[in-house]
């Protein structure tokens, strides 16, 4: 008994005088805000002949996917993210036999098709919106 005391308190000893330095830590000096780019707007347009409408689909910021059925031509939406990066992603069907799409971020086009044929289909996409 004796020896694991005196054992024991060796090696409490040992780890006072070779382990008593405070390690450095990095808990808690993280920012706060964690998402520093700056806000980015997005904008998808489908264009085509004046009056004609289509069944629109695109992706918003979060990535989810919303429907517009029967928009009139020209449509255009603008989605606000804070995302450095967004997947862009539109698809139209007009009821004419022309059609374009567009999808711009802050201004700078990164993808314009258009399609001629009856009944008109067109989609638009971009990784670094």
């Amino acid at each position: 008994m004796l020896v694991l005391v005196v054992g024991g308190l060796a090696v409490w000893r040992i780890r006072n005088i070779f382990g008593s330095h405070q390690l450095p830590t990095y808990a808690g000096s993280m920012s706060e805000d964690s998402n520093k780019s700056d806000p980015k707007i997005v904008r998808y347009e489908i264009f085509g002949d004046p009056g004609a409408t289509a069944d629109i689909n695109y992706i918003d910021d979060e990535g989810d996917p919303n429907q517009i059925v029967g928009a009139t031509l020209p449509w255009s939406i603008e989605v606000e993210t804070n995302s450095p990066a967004m997947v862009g992603n539109v698809v139209a069907q007009g009821d004419s036999d022309f059609i374009g799409c567009r999808i711009s971020a802050d201004g700078v086009v990164k993808d314009e098709r258009t399609a001629h044929n009856v009944s008109a289909y067109v989609y638009c996409f971009t990784k670094s919106a």
